[in-house]
């Protein structure tokens, strides 16, 4: 576990945490509600990319640097504000405290768009930004350049692993408790739609029957066309393999830990990375399924009890933010089809 501590007077700033992937659903909520925190307690993830203020133009930044930024389809604009950012729970800060003159927000709280917005309290240097309006994950982004790693003191524990995604406690339910889709699922979805989009080039696919066709089955099809010789999608990762014969394009896991996508052993075929704990809503979904079924209830589908469960009222469809802020820095998006695809979908 680590502990960041400021730069310039070295007071520590963070409870101990511990490395993990960035969240897929990092920057992609539902506008106008407040949302619990981005982290889990004592976890910090970092983001490679630029982000947060200032910001140019497209047509200041041009095509070529925006591609060496990472975006490779025009924007409004793009960030160039400092990569690497750290963040954590804002429960697992410490020693900060907010800086008035920058605390603007839409409605419901502060929004980072001036900048940090949280000062050390032993030497008032500004190190790090408050998020917790409406639409956003609550979180405590540190400036890279304000901070220092330290080791925690004590033993260390263990990095997550493949394994961790099999416990059942790793599992994400689809549905929240008011019956609504979760919003981490939403984004989740809308992310590996971009994926699904690139690697297929924006052609037909069938998905496997059980739960990956129940619950993507709606938005994959406002994606992609239907039509003949559609690609195979299967499921595959850690403890369920992959399918037999081997499907055109897998649905995998990413690390819990570095955020790349699971492979076999030796396979180098196409893959659509999906969030830990929808991936393993997915191959292990349980006795029960989250959509409403009618006639004799077979194996598995959810019982007549009381209180009733709570179920969404209309199909998934993916996080729209999610699924065009991840298929532009995807460099497949440079083809001739698929630029063709994203603006025809700008125009719909």
């Amino acid at each position: 576990m680590d502990v960041f501590v400021c730069a310039g007077c070295g007071a520590e700033l963070t409870a101990p945490v511990s490395r993990v992937a960035l969240p897929v659903h990092t920057g992609h909520g539902g506008w106008e509600e407040l949302h619990p925190p981005l982290m889990d307690p004592a976890t910090y993830a970092v983001d490679p990319r630029p982000s947060g203020p200032p910001w140019r133009r497209w047509e200041e930044v041009g095509e070529d640097e925006a591609a060496r930024r990472g975006v490779y389809a025009p924007v409004y604009a793009l960030s160039f504000g400092s990569p690497n950012r750290i963040v954590i729970a804002p429960g697992d800060s410490r020693s900060m405290r907010l800086i008035p003159e920058k605390c603007e927000g839409y409605c419901q709280g502060v929004d980072g768009r001036a900048g940090p917005n949280l000062a050390c309290e032993g030497c008032g240097r500004a190190v790090a930004t408050r998020e917790d309006d409406c639409g956003m994950w609550q979180a405590v982004w540190l400036e890279p350049d304000a901070v220092v790693r330290r080791p925690a003191p004590g033993p260390a524990a263990p990095p997550p692993g493949w394994d961790d995604l099999l416990r059942p406690e790793h599992r994400l339910p689809p549905v929240e408790a008011d019956g609504s889709w979760s919003r981490r699922w939403d984004a989740a979805v809308g992310v590996a739609l971009a994926h699904l989009v690139a690697v297929t080039g924006a052609r037909p696919v069938a998905l496997p029957a059980g739960p990956v066709a129940e619950l993507l089955g709606h938005a994959v099809g406002r994606h992609l066309p239907a039509g003949p010789d559609p690609r195979s999608v299967g499921l595959a990762g850690p403890g369920i393999g992959t399918p037999r014969p081997r499907s055109d394009v897998l649905l995998v896991p990413r690390h819990p830990l570095t955020g790349e996508p699971w492979r076999e052993p030796g396979g180098d075929g196409a893959v659509v990375p999906l969030d830990s704990g929808v991936w393993a809503y997915l191959a292990l979904p349980g006795e029960t399924s989250p959509l409403p079924a009618t006639g004799v209830l077979p194996p598995g589908v959810l019982r007549d009890d009381y209180p009733l469960p709570p179920l969404p009222w209309h199909a998934l469809t993916g996080h729209p933010g999610a699924f065009q802020a991840t298929l532009i820095r995807l460099p497949a998006v440079r083809t001739p089809r698929l630029r063709e695809y994203l603006e025809g979908r700008r125009r719909s």
